[in-house]
């Protein structure tokens, strides 16, 4: 969802480093970066270490909070290409399902501001017992779709993200926003879902799929 369907990325970056320096603290675009993807307790920890006096759970319910003033004063900024491929997937018959580490009320809050029914199903950073990059997150999505997890096809931008859907062998598009992608396993990299559209995925689910076939043979 961050950073994949919407642009939130900067809101978290920006109630990180107002945190940190109301702790007297210093935050840098350098240190945001290495929390883009990961699991907000664990996000909380490293904050921890950087001077915030706070419980972890605390300091999740703190930047979730700020967050979700930020997406009701500003707006959800959705990115290049996003919400037009979301649409056309739905029209398409195509179930969906964000599978985000941000808690499920900031997925709710994103999902009741899309403005058209955009998806089945919402797995939450709550939602799990262990975050990405394990693949539990995309395999509950799965079995709570009812399809199989290598009939399915997923996006993502961070790190942590590509490594959790590798893991639990979906499709996975790489689509690169503030990190790297490379050297990740994903199936594919694209700049931007901008001008992308179903039959492009379509393409790619059996590109993968008939290479996987052709391996186990």
């Amino acid at each position: 969802m961050d950073g994949t369907l919407v642009d939130t990325e900067p809101y978290w970056m920006d109630a990180e480093t107002a945190l940190i320096e109301s702790y007297g603290g210093h935050w840098t675009h350098e240190d945001a970066l290495q929390l883009v993807g990961n699991s907000l307790i664990g996000s909380a920890e490293i904050l921890q270490g950087a001077g915030v006096d706070m419980e972890a759970q605390a300091i999740v319910d703190h930047l979730t909070d700020a967050v979700r003033v930020r997406l009701q004063e500003d707006g959800v900024p959705f990115r290049p290409g996003a919400r037009e491929m979301l649409r056309a997937l739905r029209e398409a018959g195509i179930r969906t399902a964000p599978v985000t580490m941000s808690l499920r009320r900031m997925a709710q809050d994103i999902v009741d501001l899309i403005g058209f029914d955009a998806f089945d199903i919402i797995v939450g950073g709550d939602d799990v017992q262990r975050p990405k990059p394990f693949p539990d997150p995309y395999l509950q999505a799965a079995s709570e779709l009812g399809v199989d997890v290598t009939h399915t096809v997923a996006f993502e931008d961070s790190r942590t993200g590509v490594t959790s859907a590798v893991s639990a062998r979906a499709v996975t598009i790489g689509v690169p926003h503030f990190v790297p992608l490379e050297d990740l396993g994903a199936d594919a990299l694209w700049d931007s879902l901008d001008g992308r559209s179903v039959d492009d995925v379509a393409a790619e689910y059996r590109r993968v799929s008939a290479a996987r076939a052709e391996a186990t043979r």
